[in-house]
């Protein structure tokens, strides 16, 4: 298994991926779900890339990078590693977004995936803990979570923030 960064290379098998994934689920937002496949590659992708060293954003605009999961050569699951904390951010979504392909959870992956991207977001990060949210109703990914030594720092009424030290 491996994490991979986005890139043109794999352009193709992460359109896939991206338009597939619903527009809301278990609070990861995907405003490119059912984006065409030539919006994706002459819009879409540029975008996202230019996120991890963004130019011209808004002043809350947080430096972003999108990475997949790979096993063999199956792209399975999307992790996003935000490089650092707003205040709406720090009650909110948190340093680390991700998804497992439907097909693929409740296999590992999620855990494994979350695993090797804590190993990437510890470098970049700024702040002493990863910060996590994660939907109530979502005991997989709480699950995930605890395994990757994550410990429960707080909650909302739809959600538990998590913490990982670093």
């Amino acid at each position: 298994m491996e994490l991979r960064k986005i890139n043109i290379q794999d352009a193709a098998a992460q359109w896939e991926y991206t338009t597939a994934l619903p527009a809301d689920e278990n609070g990861l937002t995907n405003p490119y779900h059912g984006v065409s496949c030539d919006r994706y590659m002459k819009e879409v992708l540029p975008a996202l890339i230019s996120y991890e060293h963004p130019v011209n954003m808004p002043d809350w605009f947080v430096p972003e990078t999108y990475y997949y999961l790979w096993d063999e050569n199956r792209l399975v699951g999307e992790f996003r590693i935000r490089h650092y904390l707003t205040d709406a951010l720090r009650e909110g979504a948190g340093h680390i977004g991700y998804s497992i392909r439907k097909d693929f959870r409740g296999k590992g992956y999620g855990t494994e995936g979350l695993r090797l991207t804590l190993q990437i977001a510890k470098q970049i990060v700024p702040e002493e803990e990863i910060y996590l949210r994660v939907n109530k109703d979502n005991i997989v990914s709480q699950k995930v979570m605890l395994k990757n030594g994550a410990y429960l720092a707080g909650e909302d009424e739809a959600h538990y923030f998590m913490r990982i030290p670093k």
